[in-house]
């Protein structure tokens, strides 16, 4: 998974509405209707404990405060727990978390403790950042592209597959590409005779991803990437809507998912 650094997650909570409104202009809904509508229950104030992790590259700066805002944003309970680790774990059980939070460099997880269930980010991240892009008003066919099949492209690939899109991929691995096409019937983009698409969904941890001969003029970005997959030129020049935010809308997905 793609590690954040604080600059990230500066003003998380202007970051949260801008994306929500981003959302709803394309989609018609906000956030957390998106959430409900793909997961079938709203939150009811689950208490959910934040537990920093110190191993690897330790603890991310503003990370744990960011997830405390985005869970209060999207109508949970967030507290972060004084000690990290096993004993952060011990306290967030002691203190009434019903779901936990935690990360370290490889897993983001959430762990709801009363029903079991439990997420990694980088799957819930592919889907709802996938079921946003399906839901965009103005698309004018089921086309959708997908670039990048790795562990957030994979299943929001398979997500759109099994909405009834006609998905087209590419990777710059071949071996992620092969496994798109040969397990969800994913259609090799064409480089050298590229279309253009209404829906694009990105999933690399790259810049500039996305080429100028796919996009379609109004196009949907939909795209959890860190760095942007579209120059700033490029999004200005086709009117681009661009959904993308570094953490929250992945998160809300984990949460949700849980329930």
């Amino acid at each position: 998974m793609a590690l954040l650094i604080p600059d990230d997650l500066r003003n998380i909570n202007k970051q949260l509405q801008e994306a929500d409104v981003a959302v709803q202009k394309v989609t018609g809904l906000d956030i957390k209707s998106i959430c409900k509508a793909l997961y079938g229950t709203p939150p009811l104030s689950e208490k959910v404990g934040i537990v920093p992790v110190t191993s690897g590259n330790g603890i991310i700066g503003s990370f744990s405060a960011s997830l405390q805002a985005i869970t209060q944003y999207f109508g949970f309970e967030g507290f972060v727990t004084d000690m990290p680790d096993v004993s952060g774990y011990y306290e967030a059980v002691r203190n009434g978390a019903e779901i936990i939070l935690m990360a370290d460099d490889h897993t983001f997880l959430a762990h709801n403790l009363k029903n079991g269930k439990i997420a990694n980010n980088q799957p819930c991240t592919g889907i709802i950042y996938a079921e946003i892009a399906s839901r965009y008003l103005k698309a004018d066919s089921k086309d959708v592209l997908v670039v990048g099949l790795g562990k957030v492209g994979f299943p929001g690939a398979a997500h759109l597959v099994q909405k009834g899109y006609r998905v087209y991929g590419y990777d710059a691995d071949e071996v992620l590409l092969k496994r798109a096409i040969s397990n969800l019937g994913v259609i090799p983009l064409d480089l050298e005779n590229p279309k253009q698409f209404s829906i694009i969904f990105e999933a690399t941890p790259c810049a500039n991803t996305i080429p100028e001969t796919v996009l379609s003029e109004n196009c949907m970005l939909s795209t959890p990437g860190i760095p942007c997959a579209i120059s700033e030129e490029l999004r200005k020049k086709h009117n681009v809507q661009l959904i993308t935010e570094p953490l929250g809308i992945g998160t809300v997905s984990m949460l949700y998912s849980v329930l």
